[in-house]
């Protein structure tokens, strides 16, 4: 069954960059950003991270948590981090990806002619009572944290 808006955004308990454990329902009283991307320090998704790096301010003023999910490593998410500045959280879900599957978030892409599984470029605002606000499923790397502001009217 696919994700709707309204629809409660799938729990999950995740490490972060330093191993901590971070739980979604424990963020509950704020607007989150979840937002899949394929790997750490590629073109396409370094662009989505600087985006919502340089958005921080209006996001942060909107007591708005980011926090991107792939599948990397805590020490590929540090370094990835540490060379963009990003001032947000990095989560691992690794393979089989169990949370990005819940989110629809994770199956197979077609990629230069082929086909693998991966993560998909997919973002999502849950608001502060814990359901989904906002599902984007065709995402713009340079521009993904406006489109968010912009479409809670915050811009």
């Amino acid at each position: 069954m696919t994700l709707q808006i309204g629809d409660p955004a799938p729990d999950f308990t995740l490490p972060d960059e330093n191993g901590q454990p971070v739980t979604l329902s424990s963020l509950k009283g704020q607007r989150v950003v979840i937002y899949f991307y394929p790997k750490d320090a590629t073109p396409g998704c370094t662009k989505e991270a600087c985006n919502f790096r340089d958005r921080w301010g209006d996001l942060q003023k909107h007591n708005i948590k980011v926090v991107g999910i792939s599948k990397d490593n805590a020490a590929s998410h540090t370094r990835f981090i540490a060379k963009q500045e990003l001032p947000f959280t990095l989560l691992t879900d690794e393979e089989p990806c169990a949370v990005a599957s819940s989110y629809e978030s994770y199956g197979l892409k077609k990629f230069m002619g082929r086909e693998y599984m991966g993560m998909m470029r997919h973002t999502f605002v849950v608001d502060a009572e814990g359901k989904l606000e906002l599902i984007y499923r065709k995402v713009k790397a340079d521009s993904m944290a406006d489109q968010v502001l912009n479409d809670l009217s915050l811009s």
